[in-house]
């Protein structure tokens, strides 16, 4: 049809097609920028953000580290588990998901089967940075907090890399993260031909 243009789909558009109905899912440790990077790549795809820390601490009515005092990690993870699960049942949308909720092999199951996982991998200097910034870290109330950091880098990055993508998380804007994840979602509706 002469005089007609075709528009080119725009990176999010891809992104979004790539989602269909599944939830990115954002893991990483603390500090990394899962809440701050979510909130942007959630707004540029025009689909609602959520941080599954924020939904627990409402559920429950008691703070993360309340949580963590009153009950233990043990007990916290559980929880962490069953308010995943059931945010995992509604989408497309962005999901930040805690440091340690990834490493729970039942919640990462649940993530592959209702989700895109995204890790968004920082180095200790960058992590530490962020993280002494707030005093609501209760894995961090040791003696020795930044070792503390360093701990959980060492156990925890050999299963973040067990996400389906992963993008560098480093001392640049958020709005250059945010971009990267999205052309990183993108990326797969290209491979897939969609």
């Amino acid at each position: 049809m002469e005089g007609m243009t075709i528009f080119e789909p725009t990176v999010a558009d891809r992104a979004k097609q790539a989602l269909g109905k599944r939830n990115l899912v954002l893991v990483g440790l603390m500090g990394a920028g899962k809440s701050a990077i979510g909130k942007l790549v959630a707004s540029e795809l025009g689909i609602p953000f959520i941080d599954s820390d924020h939904e627990i601490e409402r559920v429950s009515r008691m703070t993360i580290p309340e949580l963590f005092e009153k009950y233990g990690e043990p007990e916290f993870r559980k929880l962490e588990n069953r308010v995943i699960k059931r945010l995992l049942r509604t989408g497309p949308r962005v999901l930040s998901t805690g440091g340690g909720a990834f490493m729970n092999g039942d919640t990462r199951a649940s993530i592959k089967s209702a989700g895109l996982s995204l890790w968004l991998d920082a180095d200790l200097e960058t992590l530490w940075e962020r993280v002494i910034k707030r005093d609501n870290r209760p894995l961090l109330k040791t003696e020795h907090p930044k070792q503390t950091l360093e701990n959980l880098m060492i156990a925890r990055y050999p299963t973040y890399a067990l996400a389906d993508l992963q993008v560098k998380s480093r001392d640049v804007t958020k709005d250059v993260v945010a971009a990267e994840v999205i052309a990183a979602v993108a990326a797969l509706a290209d491979e897939n031909g969609t």
